[in-house]
């Protein structure tokens, strides 16, 4: 293959070689620049606080009128939209109703009432698909592509609970001797598209294809990056069939080339002293011989007759091997092995990898500091208090991204009438994820109208902000 003779010619300077006697070892050199949080530009700007945000967003895209009442058109309920704002930033910052009845203007009887009448898991989530969808809207948001298209990335974030549920298990690694739930999500130009509340006993590889494939917003990843925990035997199969690219980044790419490299000859063909050399040789002639089986399995995936993670967890950990299972893990081995020839040959493919990652982590950033409540313990009894809660976090989150996005926008379109290319290229480079300029807690009040948020006086700071032109920002660094 081209990537093989590239190596062997010396071409890619990212993989070292080195002999000692007769044997030959390579190591690969990757990039760890990473996008910089909390850019210094919106120290710059007074602080707001959630209820003001939140009343932003419905100003602009009636993201409140997605929480109908659980009697739908029977109910004579007005709804009040200050004591739903509160209610969320109850559930999504880990305080709580109670707390929030005692630290606002809102009585715990009133927010009891309205949370149990309009804050439901179908309600929150298409508020949060109403804000994503506006942020796709916006000018600034193609500009967060990497390479030209969306690459998305997911991984799974730790929660201890203050109190067992189902979901909750023992990992002492993360929890000690406490239990805790997993929050996989999926974020694609910083942006978190999908979410799934998981068990911490659950490999995260599972969740990789029901994030992509049942991901409501009209932010559709073409590319998808995962650590080693969202690889198992079949995720590169199931989502190439389904049109994505699936490029995982693994921690130690060198055993995973020696024990996952397969090849359309045999070993023996490609010389004795090659550098990367296949396991084995492709049985092809068995998936030829299975595909008609194989599409039932990928037609039963995409019509969701069965439970998406409960099947690929099957697929992927069988022990028992049908000629069925062998057939799939062999179309697997196909695109699994260029895949790795691919990321030890592409500098770019390395680098924009690690950028989608980082945007994973930078999202966890920012949901670790919302929901510092409780000294971060969720407190929620059930499972599915605990999803709401993630929920109502995650659109709380996406309400401070497009927050931030409005305001990026704004000023990059204000630089651009002024002739300031430079200033405008240099904005678009910030990342949205901030929240120094955001206030989480402190005293609540709901009771008044919330103070309109003076986006042209924000906007124009930022427009005028001066980039020190000694320091580039993390996103030229890894266009250099």
């Amino acid at each position: 293959m081209l990537e093989i003779r590239r190596i062997a010619a010396g071409e890619n300077t990212a993989v070292q070689i080195t002999q000692h006697g007769t044997t030959r070892r390579w190591t690969l050199q990757t990039s760890k620049a990473r996008d910089a949080i909390n850019h210094a530009l919106f120290e710059h700007l007074p602080q707001v606080v959630l209820n003001d945000v939140l009343a932003l967003v419905h100003t602009r895209w009636g993201v409140m009128d997605a929480f109908e009442h659980v009697l739908g058109r029977y109910s004579h309920h007005v709804r009040d939209d200050r004591v739903l704002r509160a209610c969320l930033i109850a559930w999504g910052t880990n305080l709580g109703l109670y707390r929030m009845g005692e630290s606002s203007d809102i009585t715990t009887q009133t927010l009891v009432r309205a949370s149990e009448n309009y804050l439901r898991l179908e309600t929150v989530r298409a508020a949060n698909t109403r804000i994503i969808n506006a942020m796709a809207t916006l000018p600034l948001f193609r500009h967060y592509d990497i390479d030209g298209v969306i690459h998305s990335s997911s991984d799974g974030q730790k929660f201890e609970v203050e109190r067992p549920t189902v979901k909750a298990q023992h990992s002492p690694k993360y929890f000690g001797r406490g239990k805790g739930v997993v929050a996989a999500t999926l974020v694609a130009n910083h942006v978190a598209v999908h979410a799934e509340l998981i068990s911490a006993h659950d490999h995260e590889s599972q969740w990789v294809f029901d994030l992509l494939y049942n991901n409501p917003t009209d932010i559709q990843p073409s590319v998808h990056s995962t650590d080693t925990h969202g690889t198992n035997q079949v995720n590169f199969a199931l989502l190439k069939v389904f049109g994505y690219t699936f490029a995982p980044r693994y921690a130690n790419i060198q055993e995973r080339v020696r024990t996952s490299l397969y090849g359309f000859e045999h070993p023996q063909s490609y010389g004795s002293d090659a550098l990367f050399r296949p396991v084995r040789k492709l049985n092809t002639a068995l998936i030829i011989e299975q595909w008609d089986e194989l599409q039932r399995i990928f037609v039963s995936l995409a019509r969701k007759t069965t439970t998406q993670s409960v099947l690929i967890s099957k697929l992927s950990s069988a022990k028992r091997r049908n000629r069925v299972l062998q057939a799939l893990w062999e179309y697997d081995h196909i695109y699994r092995s260029a895949y790795l020839l691919e990321f030890i040959d592409s500098p770019k493919l390395r680098q924009n990898v690690q950028r989608a990652l980082n945007r994973g982590e930078q999202y966890h950033q920012l949901k670790r500091a919302l929901t510092q409540a409780n000294a971060g313990k969720l407190r929620y009894a059930s499972d599915e208090e605990q999803e709401l809660w993630n929920e109502c976090s995650r659109l709380l989150i996406n309400a401070i991204l497009y927050y931030n996005m409005i305001l990026l926008s704004e000023a990059v379109a204000r630089r651009e009438q002024r002739g300031d290319t430079t200033g405008a290229e240099q904005l678009k480079a910030v990342s949205p994820v901030a929240w120094t300029h955001v206030n989480f807690y402190g005293r609540y009040t709901f009771s008044e109208e919330p103070v309109a948020v003076p986006i042209d006086g924000f906007v124009e700071t930022m427009a005028r902000y001066s980039f020190r032109a000694e320091i580039p920002t993390s996103e030229e660094t890894i266009a250099r």
